[in-house]
């Protein structure tokens, strides 16, 4: 198989494109740097579709060597055929090659190999051909004292079962029959106790195969593990039990009878319960991928949210008991004071609580309040925002989600960055930093604990964990970080940073103070030219001299970058005071494809130069929309009405719909048919996290504490 040939046609790429990224990735190249610094070898494919590439290089390379370890196997029995061998090596899939090799593949002791051991396969093989006067006088030559045949039906049903094992092991059979399955199978739950629980609309459920959705497939699964739903496979036996019948005799034949029994033993006992299996780990694995799909497709527009720049935060951790817990933190996320009130119940010691939120919110000038959607968050906003409107300070408030912020708050990185204060102080420093930075808060946490995707504990955890690492791998290297001022764990998704060499950086920070070059880099322990080629592009450098440094440009780029500004008549000095507005005019004028070959470079790396001349030290995110801050307005869900519209932040997107945060506490769900007057195939069509819409109130029901919404009657 030509690899790069067969990733060409399935991703629809130029084969030489493809052909570069798999040196590049062989070579230890990091998929950040090859995709932002690598541009000209691969036709400018994003970090996404290079992934992709990666995830599709490794099965296919993984195919190619079960090829070669079966193909070694069947040639040790000395059975491997020319026909066999092309079928192998043209297999596409892993279940192919599986389905070619069972007939190889060594065996328990089964009914067919007693069969065998007792000579009964050429009455097998008779009674297919349909050779002789009757079944029975063909039995009778077989029957033997010394093969301990005793009777002729003992013969008869040995060679039957030697026949049904021939039919569980043909492999065309077998794909015939599995896609029989895919296209009249059905899967069924029942559950007597269900009804109560989360599982009440699979308690009696049927469902075609073909049309299942992943999120009903993983529901399925988690309720048979918990013992809550019996799960069945239904499937047209009778086309079944005649494709089994038809790959062994055709009609007229004089055993059709026994040959036909002997195929619906074989539908029933053999090849059923294991295509049945087979199918269902095939569509659990289907599901599995599209739910990781969806919890990355979630992630990366999380991560990605604008941060709230240049103001002091204060974050509100909302509790019953044990009060509220207050955190202030400066433009830079450094913490100025700490504080607990107890504004909720049991204790609603408002007046007291409001003194002290005044004094810290005066005292340090704070402007924005990051509160915790958790528990006691409802009377902790109906307090905050009363506050708000009856001292008339200047102060906006989000309602920050706290998945993960436990986690961190208890985990070893939280007690190093804050060994003097408790966990739930943490807690509250985690959420007002989340709302000032997330991603570079968000990424101390294990994105599986950040909670915007479904069954993430079901899961396979090496491929979600391998999948959401590299989204976050992704956000940190598209927005870039500051090298004197990240912390280890932003430091460590940087592209060819280790969690050794991040902690060699800040070590090295603290005993020589800032950088003042990228070069320096050099000089930190186990970072040698290899990291430095991956991981300098992707660093900051405010305190350099070097202008470039304080860009996105790689140092490999520099001397064009040079030369891109002598020609088109600006000097380093117009970048650092951000006169270069008229850059791509002169660009234009000039000849992009002239410059580029002054320049000796290609015209992507071009084109990104001349975008990081323009605005250095950019960052991505600022060019998104902005959240949403509330100010002293809300609402319970006592006063929505079925007809308002409400505002709202897109909190989290599965396969069936949206949830949205519209200020109430619980989050209202827009399902997949309300989200467009347009047919949606999957509610990331329309929206993702973090985006803020305009809804209208479709349903309330206050005891279930269900909202529902549309987004099909308002414009966006």
């Amino acid at each position: 198989m030509n690899i790069a040939a067969t990733l060409a046609q399935e991703l629809n790429l130029r084969a030489d494109h493809v052909e570069n990224v798999i040196t590049l990735l062989d070579e230890g190249n990091t998929v950040p740097f090859i995709a932002r610094y690598r541009k000209e070898m691969h036709g400018t494919m994003d970090d996404q579709v290079i992934r992709q590439l990666a995830d599709r290089l490794a099965y296919l390379r993984g195919l190619e060597k079960r090829k070669e370890e079966v193909l070694h196997a069947i040639e040790e029995q000395e059975k491997l055929t020319p026909a066999l061998r092309s079928s192998i090596e043209k297999a596409g899939t892993l279940t192919e090659v599986e389905d070619l090799y069972l007939p190889y593949r060594p065996k328990r002791k089964t009914r067919a190999s007693a069969a065998r051991e007792k000579g009964l396969e050429p009455l097998a093989q008779q009674l297919r051909l349909g050779k002789g006067t009757s079944a029975e006088q063909l039995a009778q030559a077989f029957v033997s004292e010394e093969k301990q045949v005793a009777t002729v039906q003992e013969a008869l049903d040995g060679a039957l079962d030697i026949l049904a094992e021939d039919c569980s092991v043909n492999a065309p059979l077998r794909g015939h029959l599995r896609a029989l399955l895919r296209s009249t199978g059905e899967l069924t739950a029942e559950g007597k106790d269900a009804q109560d629980t989360v599982y009440a609309q699979y308690a009696d459920f049927h469902g075609s195969i073909r049309r299942l959705q992943s999120h009903q497939i993983l529901a399925l699964n988690r309720g048979e593990r918990e013992k809550i739903l019996k799960i069945d496979m239904d499937c047209d036996e009778d086309s079944a039990v005649q494709l089994i019948a038809r790959s062994v005799f055709r009609k007229p034949h004089p055993y059709e009878t026994l040959l036909t029994s002997m195929a619906s033993d074989a539908w029933k006992r053999l090849l059923f319960p294991s295509l049945g299996r087979e199918l269902r780990k095939e569509l659990t694995d289907a599901a599995n991928e599209q739910a990781i799909a969806t919890f990355a497709l979630n992630l990366r527009p999380l991560l990605m949210q604008p941060p709230i720049k240049n103001k002091v935060t204060l974050g509100f951790d909302p509790a019953y008991r044990t009060g509220c817990k207050l955190a202030v933190v400066d433009a830079t996320g450094a913490v100025l004071d700490t504080a607990v009130i107890y504004p909720t119940p049991p204790h609603k010691k408002i007046e007291e609580s409001r003194k002290k939120l005044e004094a810290l919110c005066r005292k340090h000038h704070v402007a924005c309040v990051a509160l915790g959607n958790g528990t006691a968050s409802r009377e902790s906003e109906q307090f905050l925002t009363e506050f708000i409107r009856d001292t008339g300070l200047p102060i906006s408030y989000m309602v920050v989600s706290e998945a993960g912020a436990s986690v961190y708050s208890a985990s070893k990185l939280g007690a190093q960055e804050f060994p003097d204060y408790d966990v739930s102080l943490r807690s509250a420093v985690s959420i007002a930093r989340r709302l000032q930075d997330p991603l570079a808060e968000l990424v101390k946490i294990d994105p599986k604990a950040i909670g915007v995707g479904q069954y993430q504990h079901d899961m396979p955890q090496a491929r979600l964990s391998q999948a959401l690492d590299g989204v976050v791998e992704d956000c940190v290297n598209a927005v870039g970080v500051d090298l004197n001022t990240a912390s280890p764990s932003l430091l460590e998704h940087i592209a060819g940073i280790s969690p050794a060499i991040a902690k060699n950086i800040t070590a090295y920070r603290e005993e020589n103070g800032a950088f003042t070059s990228r070069k320096q880099l050099l000089k930190v322990a186990k970072l040698g030219p290899k990291a430095f080629e991956q991981c300098a592009g992707f660093l900051r450098v405010a305190e350099s001299q070097e202008v470039l440094d304080h860009t996105a440009v790689h140092p490999e780029s520099y001397p064009a970058a040079k030369t891109l500004l002598t020609l088109c008549g600006y000097t380093e000095a117009d970048v650092q005071a951000h006169r270069l507005t008229g850059l791509n005019k002169r660009i234009q004028s000039f000849g992009k494809d002239t410059l580029a070959k002054r320049c000796g470079i290609g015209m992507p790396t071009l084109m990104d130069i001349a975008a990081e001349l323009q605005k250095p030290g950019r960052d991505p995110r600022d060019e998104l929309p902005a959240p949403l801050l509330r100010s002293a307005d809300v609402m319970t869900l006592e006063q929505l009405k079925p007809g308002m519209e409400v505002m709202g932040t897109v909190r989290n997107v599965c396969d069936f719909g949206a949830f949205v945060d519209i200020g109430v506490h619980e989050d209202g769900l827009v399902h997949i048919s309300q989200l467009s007057n347009k047919f949606v195939r999957h509610p990331s069509e329309v929206v993702r996290v973090g985006d803020v819409v305009r809804a209208v109130v479709l349903s309330v029901d206050v005891n279930k504490k269900r909202i529902g919404l549309s987004m099909k009657q308002v414009k966006q």
